[in-house]
């Protein structure tokens, strides 16, 4: 078998190193939004938490199946720059809204908007990151994109809390400060990245069919299926706040709990990345299943702050472990050609998943109390770990075709 381990001349790209701070500043400016919008809805709009898991559900579903067809346009045009750049806008765009809201319908149309942001940008790159990248450090790649957008999601959430104590808990002043780091992300698209050359033959205008699914081979749809099942076992983190905040954590301290779930997801996200570039990608992913195992249980049964926030600590342990190794096995077992429209199928799917998991998290929380919304995410886990043994990594041959 070749080594495929990376050689000391291995470096990650520039423009990965340009898509991450991107992602760090939007998901600063998002993270400051979201980390109060659990308790904005409940506390000031008056929503219920049925609601909040239907606009978490649309909101991030939404964005999953638009980057179906922003995949599928960057393969064809053969550029993912002005997808980003639009994605990216959007999303800014979206922010004033969250302030000026008089009730939950117009947070739910501020979310859709900002969600379809995000899926237009989401994955053109994705591929960039694969285009750009030597395949032997794709997982590090992935990894570091990930850990620098969650550095973003864990500072968004400390500038909440300082935030909240600077203006008395004037949220809606707080949602317009938002806006800030959303206007340095989209300055960053339009001066630090650029398009990766477009090596592979024909790259640029595969045709409109629905044949090209014969493309994707049956590996690709396994990757896809354990995304699902991941997904119903993983909803909203709207329920993480939600179950920490019901414990009696003080309003103003309420984005803690994004702080230590991203906390611990930056941190180990790109060594995640690198296990997978050196080893079977599975295990991280199966390690990843049993963290969320593990917080489902703390957080169902868990007395009190403490055990609550233990397993909100091991919620973004399995995050680290997973979602750049599932980008990475996404990137590998897709053709080159159709790499943007892989994600966006992966994304579609997932997207899905998405909706009905957070709509059903809600649904349980509101009839069966919160214990019963982890213990189904629990048995989903249960399920993810059983389909992962049909998960074949794609040799590194087979993954540069």
């Amino acid at each position: 078998m070749r080594d495929t381990r990376p050689g000391p001349a291995a470096r990650v790209p520039r423009t990965v190193w340009a898509l991450g701070l991107i992602s760090l500043f939007m998901d600063l400016s998002s993270e400051i939004i979201h980390a109060l919008l659990p308790v904005f809805l409940t506390g000031t709009l008056g929503a219920s938490v049925a609601m909040v898991g239907l606009i978490d559900g649309i909101g991030e579903s939404t964005a999953s199946i638009t980057k179906m067809f922003s995949g599928y346009l960057s393969d064809r045009f053969g550029r993912r720059k002005p997808l980003i750049l639009l994605g990216y806008g959007l999303g800014a765009l979206s922010k004033p809204f969250f302030a000026i809201a008089a009730g939950p319908m117009p947070v739910l149309g501020a979310r859709f908007a900002d969600r379809i942001g995000k899926g237009l940008r989401g994955a053109p790159r994705d591929a960039l990151v694969a285009d750009v990248t030597p395949l032997e450090i794709r997982g590090r790649a992935y990894g570091l994109r990930q850990a620098l957008d969650t550095v973003g999601a864990f500072l968004g959430p400390l500038a909440a809390i300082a935030l909240m104590f600077a203006l008395a808990d004037n949220m809606r002043a707080i949602f317009w400060i938002a806006l800030v780091p959303a206007v340095i992300s989209v300055l960053l698209v339009i001066f630090g990245v650029g398009e990766a050359e477009r090596r592979e033959a024909g790259s640029a205008k595969p045709p409109l069919k629905l044949a090209d699914l014969r493309s994707f081979d049956p590996g690709f749809w396994m990757v896809v299926a354990l995304g699902v099942v991941f997904t119903l076992a993983r909803f909203s983190e709207s329920f993480l706040v939600l179950r920490v905040n019901g414990e009696g954590l003080p309003l103003a301290w309420t984005p803690l709990v994004l702080v230590v779930m991203n906390l611990v997801y930056s941190l180990g996200a790109y060594p995640a990345g690198a296990i997978s570039d050196q080893a079977d990608p599975r295990w991280p992913m199966a390690g990843g299943l049993v963290c969320l195992l593990i917080a489902d249980l703390l957080l169902a049964f868990g007395p009190g702050l403490i055990a609550t926030f233990a397993g909100v600590a091991m919620w973004g342990l399995h995050m680290a472990l997973t979602q750049g190794v599932l980008a990475r096995l996404v990137a590998d077992a897709a053709p080159a050609q159709l790499r943007g429209s892989g994600f966006g199928l992966f994304n579609l799917a997932t997207g899905i998943a998405m909706l009905l998991a957070s709509v059903v998290a809600g649904l349980l929380w509101s009839r069966l109390g919160p214990a019963a919304t982890f213990l189904a995410g629990a048995l989903f886990a249960l399920i993810a770990g059983g389909m992962l043994r049909f998960v074949r990594p794609v040799a590194a041959s087979a993954a540069s075709r």
